[in-house]
């Protein structure tokens, strides 16, 4: 079977068809962005982000990195989990001024080292700007890059697992309509397979929870109890953050996880599009675009953004790979966050659904990494390449707690992916013998030569 030829500018679908894919790309980030502010709500005991926040501040730092970025990346920026043990470690502090402060305050302080976090991207992206993206990336050319992406996709699975365990015949359902729309599918239901899945699969289950039938573990398919409480329109509760030189410990290092899954994020679009965003708009724009929008996100109560890979998967599934699809996603974020309602009714999105979902998108990232491996002729006859994809493998997957330690005082913990990226860069920097040169291609130049693949598969049917 043929591979549809991507589509780089929605606009020749029509407005009606750019809307419904906005609506697709929102879908794919909506389950794991608001989950961020549930989990840390639990730490904080009802105290910590709101929904109605984080939803704003997804949409609006998305349509910040696109400013800062040229508008050429179609990323989009939704709730980081990275930052999940900062947070919770935060919370569990009470000595100094921490003693017997009331967790909202807890909190605060803990956005503000985030916000300190966010500002860590500027240093790299500063370095980046003075020594060149080629220097920088001769530290990560494709035997890192390659198995840090298949990592990201493969570090999900669990979760697409977990999900769709909760109830496996919904979650069949929604894969099996995203595969049949994706393969089968005619006209616009071609490209907006998961909307598609999302929401046959939701009617199967608002049917089977009127049946009185339930989940594998005796809950109810769908509850809508928060819908009928929640109003209809309300402002979000901001708040602003606060400083602590102890907060800021704990948040500041785990900066350095983050910035590796940004390059690894990064690097997958890129593959997916068959553009060379790490050279332009640059590395150091995207960079700086995510910290910035992750420091703002702080500065006014809201979680650590970071590039979706959710996101990612669907740009390759669609073949659509617009930004502007990808702004519209933002803005309907940025209009569903004053609606605390309308928010309730996508969370009863059952966690099946996702799950059914998330097999394909989680596996199309790990199979983009094994297409950047491939492409750039990786060769593994070489020990010294075997080495570093082995490590990081084990690394990326093994670690799957990350790895906690004590650094003054505060508790750091990195996660798997930022180990299995330091320990790659670390082993391709000492190890003899690299066979890979980082080209900085223009975006002219890096489309001619997606155009002349094409020209090439046409010659040989």
């Amino acid at each position: 079977m043929e591979k549809k030829e991507a589509i780089r500018d929605a606009r020749q679908l029509g407005i009606p068809k750019m809307l419904i894919l906005g609506l697709q790309h929102m879908f794919a980030m909506f389950g794991a962005t608001i989950l961020v502010p549930i989990l840390i709500n639990s730490y904080y005991k009802g105290e910590g982000i709101s929904v109605q926040v984080t939803l704003f501040m997804a949409g609006a730092g998305t349509l910040f990195f696109h400013l800062v970025t040229k508008r050429k990346v179609p990323a989009f920026l939704g709730s980081s989990f990275a930052f999940l043990g900062g947070y919770a470690t935060v919370a569990a502090l009470n000595t100094g001024i921490y003693a017997g402060m009331p967790m909202h305050e807890k909190m605060a302080y803990a956005n503000g080292g985030v916000v300190v976090a966010g500002l860590m991207y500027l240093i790299l992206a500063l370095i980046i700007k003075l020594v060149g993206v080629n220097k920088v990336m001769r530290y990560l050319p494709p035997v890192v890059t390659g198995p840090i992406i298949i990592c990201i996709g493969l570090s999900l699975a669990p979760s697409a697992i977990s999900n769709a365990s909760t109830n496996w015949f919904i979650a069949i359902i929604a894969f099996a309509v995203v595969v049949i729309f994706n393969i089968w599918g005619k006209g616009m239901f071609k490209i907006i397979p998961i909307l598609m899945g999302v929401l046959i699969s939701y009617v199967v289950a608002v049917i089977m929870n009127g049946m009185g039938m339930t989940n594998a573990d005796g809950s109810a398919i769908l509850d809508f109890a928060s819908v009928a409480s929640a109003k209809v329109v309300s402002i979000q509760p901001f708040f602003l953050c606060k400083f602590d030189i102890t907060a800021v410990l704990v948040m500041a290092p785990i900066s350095i996880a983050s910035m590796m899954e940004h390059i690894g994020d990064i690097s997958a679009i890129s593959a997916t599009v068959g553009e060379n965003f790490l050279s332009d708009p640059g590395l150091h724009r995207t960079l700086m675009g995510d910290g910035l929008a992750t420091s703002l996100s702080a500065l006014f109560g809201g979680p650590a953004n970071t590039t979706y890979g959710e996101n990612t998967g669907v740009l390759e599934l669609s073949r659509v790979h617009d930004p502007r699809v990808i702004r519209l996603a933002a803005i309907y974020a940025i209009i569903l966050s004053f609606s605390p309602k309308f928010a309730e009714v996508i969370g009863t999105m059952p966690a099946s659904i996702i799950g059914g979902v998330s097999f394909i998108l989680y596996g199309m990232i790990s199979a983009i990494g094994v297409r950047n491996v491939v492409e750039n002729k990786v060769d593994f006859t070489k020990s010294r390449n075997l080495i570093i994809a082995a490590v990081i493998l084990v690394s990326g997957l093994g670690f799957s707690d990350g790895l906690t330690f004590q650094v003054g005082g505060a508790t750091v913990t990195l996660t798997s992916l930022a180990i299995a990226s330091i320990l790659g860069i670390l082993l391709n920097a000492i190890l003899p013998g690299k066979d890979y040169v980082f080209e900085e291609k223009s975006v002219a130049a890096v489309k001619n030569d997606v155009m002349l693949d094409k020209d090439e598969r046409e010659h040989i049917r």
